[in-house]
C-alpha cells in the first residue's frame, strides 16, 4: 500500500507579487511532491495566501481599494505561478475565506481556551509591521527589527496571549529527540537555544481597531480579531478540510513536511506546535528551514528596488532552466546568490553543453548507425563495456540511492541535483572514453552496447529528472518512445532495466536552444 505524503509551503503575505525568493521555496516544495509521486506515494501539496494581516490592509490602503480587492487581485497572481512554474500543488487556501478557513481558525481558538492556555492582559511592546510579530529590545540590531531593518512600533493595548511557557519542556524533548524533525541540524540547534533561554506567553490577538476591522473576529470578543500568526499557522489544517471536510483531514494529516524559511523558523518550530499540543491534535513529522536569495549580494528588497519578477525569467529562458537554476545554485540550506549572468553561463554549460548535447549526440549516433532502433543487447553484454570498474548499471543505480538520501533523508534538494548532473558527465566521459563514433569501423556489436547503454542510462536519467525538470524530462522520455500519460506507475520503472524502452528513437526539438 502507497504511503501518504503531505507537505505544505509557507503562506506569503500578498501586500506584493511573488518574487524570486517564494519561487525558489514552492519549486523546492515541488521538486519533493513530484518526487513522492514518482515513487509511488499518495501526494497533497497545499500552497495558499496570508491574507488577514496588517501589510495587506496598509498596502490596500495606499492603492485605494478594498482589502479584500487587493487580496483577491494579488493571491491570483501567486496561484498564476502554477503554470508559470510548472508547480503541482492541489489546494491554495485563502485564509480570508469564511467558509473554509475561519471556523477552523475560531475553533483551535475555542480548544486551546478550553485547555486553559488562552488568558487576558494589557500588554506593551515593539512591534514590526512586516514581520507581524512584537520584539524585545535585545533581539534588535541597533534598534531596528533584524528582518526588515525598520524601526518598530510602540504599542500599549489589551490583548489575548496564549501559554507557551506551559510547553517548554514538551517543546525541548519533542525537537531534540527528533519526533519533530527540523532540517538542517543548525535551525534546531537554534530552536533548543531559544526554548532554553525560556519561553515566554505570546500575544494572539489584535484590537479591532489596530487591525482596522480586518481579521478573524475572536470567538465571544467581536471587539478583538486573531493575530495574523495564529489564524494563518491554521491554514495547514483548514487547507486539508480541518472544520469542513473531516474524512479529508482525517485521511491527510499530520503533515510530513513544512518548508519554510529561516525568518518564519521560531513561528513553525516554536509556537505551532504548541498550538497543535494545546488543541490536542498530532504535530507534523519534519519542518524544513531554507535559507534567502540575494540578488547581486543584496538581500531582496522593494527599497532597493531588486524584485525580480520570476515570470520574466522563464519568458527569457523557460521554466526547466530556472527551476534547474534555483535548486542547483542556491543552496538549500545556506543563503545563496541569484545573478542573471551566473545564471546563463550555468544554461550554457550544465544544460545546452551538458544535459541537450548528452541527449543530443546519443540520439544522433542511434539513428545514423542502427537507423533509430534501438539495438537489442543481452544484460551479460550490457555489463562488459565499463567506465573504470564501473557498468553504466551500477552507476545508475548508485544515482538512485544517493537522490533517496538527499531528497527523502536529509532533504538536500541542491546535492540531489548536483548528483544527477555528475551522473550527465559521467555519461559523457563514458563516451570519450570509448568513442564509438570511432570505434563503428571496427566493432560495431560494442559500438551497439556502448548505444544501449547509454539510451537506457538517459531513460533513468530523464525518470530523476522528473520532479527537477518535468517538461525537459518528458521530453526526453518521448524520444524514447515513452509516453508518461500511458503509465499510470512510474515507480515500476525506476533502476536499471525496468524502462519499456521501445524499438526505435525519435528525434525531437532541441531541449536547450542557444541563448542569444
Amino acid at each position: 500500500m502507497s504511503k501518504k505524503f503531505y507537505l505544505t509551503t509557507a503562506i506569503p503575505y500578498v501586500n506584493a507579487r511573488p518574487h524570486l525568493g517564494f519561487a525558489q521555496e514552492i519549486i523546492l516544495a515541488d521538486v519533493l511532491a513530484r518526487w513522492h509521486r514518482l515513487i509511488n506515494d499518495r501526494v497533497f501539496f497545499l500552497t495558499g495566501a496570508d491574507e488577514n494581516s496588517l501589510k495587506n490592509v496598509l498596502a490596500a490602503e495606499q492603492a485605494g481599494m478594498t482589502v479584500q480587492q487587493l487580496c483577491q487581485k494579488n493571491a491570483q497572481t501567486f496561484i498564476d505561478l502554477k503554470k508559470i512554474l510548472n508547480l503541482s500543488f492541489d489546494n491554495f487556501i485563502h485564509t480570508s475565506d469564511k467558509k473554509k478557513h475561519f471556523p477552523g481558525a475560531q475553533q483551535i481558538w475555542r480548544l486551546c481556551k478550553k485547555r486553559g492556555d488562552i488568558y487576558k492582559k494589557k500588554y506593551r511592546g515593539l512591534y514590526c509591521v512586516g514581520c507581524e510579530s512584537f520584539y524585545t529590545e535585545d533581539e534588535l540590531v541597533d534598534g531596528l527589527c533584524p528582518e526588515h531593518h525598520t524601526k518598530p512600533e510602540l504599542i500599549e493595548e489589551e490583548n489575548y496571549f496564549f501559554r507557551l511557557s506551559n510547553y517548554q519542556q514538551q517543546l525541548k524533548e519533542l525537537i531534540s529527540s527528533d519526533k519533530l524533525k527540523v532540517v538542517p541540524a543548525k535551525r534546531k540547534k537554534e530552536a533548543l537555544i531559544f526554548i532554553d533561554n525560556g519561553l515566554q506567553d505570546f500575544s494572539i490577538s489584535r484590537s479591532q481597531q489596530r487591525a482596522h476591522g480586518w481579521g478573524i473576529p475572536v470567538p465571544d470578543d467581536p471587539k478583538q480579531v486573531i493575530y495574523v500568526w495564529f489564524d494563518a499557522l491554521i491554514n495547514y489544517l483548514t487547507g486539508i478540510g480541518y472544520s469542513w471536510d473531516q474524512s479529508q483531514f482525517k485521511q491527510w494529516w499530520p503533515a510530513n513536511l513544512h518548508i519554510i524559511g529561516k525568518g518564519i523558523a521560531r513561528f513553525h518550530i516554536i509556537y505551532w506546535p504548541a498550538m497543535l499540543l494545546s488543541a490536542g491534535l498530532s504535530l507534523p513529522k519534519s519542518i524544513l528551514v531554507h535559507d534567502y536569495i540575494t540578488i547581486d549580494g543584496q538581500k531582496i528588497s522593494k527599497s532597493l528596488d531588486n524584485v525580480i519578477n520570476p515570470q520574466e525569467l522563464t519568458k527569457k529562458y523557460g521554466v526547466d532552466p530556472l527551476r534547474y537554476y534555483l535548486i542547483k545554485e542556491i543552496p538549500t540550506f545556506s543563503d545563496g546568490d541569484f545573478n542573471e549572468e551566473h545564471f546563463r553561463e550555468v544554461y550554457q554549460s550544465d544544460l545546452a553543453n551538458g544535459l541537450g548535447n548528452l541527449v543530443s549526440r546519443v540520439l544522433a549516433m542511434t539513428e545514423k548507425y542502427f537507423a533509430g532502433q534501438i539495438p537489442t543487447v543481452s544484460r551479460k553484454e550490457q555489463k562488459m563495456v565499463k567506465l573504470e570498474e564501473q557498468t553504466i548499471e551500477e552507476i545508475v543505480d548508485h544515482t538512485w540511492q544517493e537522490l533517496e538520501n538527499y531528497l527523502i533523508d536529509s532533504l538536500s534538494l541542491d546535492r540531489a541535483l548536483k548528483e544527477i548532473n555528475r551522473l550527465i558527465k559521467q555519461l559523457d566521459i563514458y563516451i570519450q572514453k570509448w568513442q564509438p563514433f570511432k570505434l563503428i569501423t571496427t566493432d560495431q556489436r560494442k559500438v551497439a552496447i556502448i548505444l544501449y547503454n547509454l539510451l537506457e542510462a538517459i531513460g533513468q536519467l530523464a525518470l530523476m529528472l522528473l520532479p527537477f525538470m518535468p517538461k525537459t524530462a518528458s521530453s526526453i522520455l518521448e524520444y524514447l518512445g515513452i509516453n508518461l500519460s500511458e503509465a499510470n506507475n512510474l515507480a515500476k520503472f525506476i533502476h536499471w532495466g525496468n524502462l519499456p524502452l521501445k524499438t526505435k528513437i525519435y528525434k525531437g526539438r532541441n531541449l536547450f536552444p542557444r541563448l542569444n
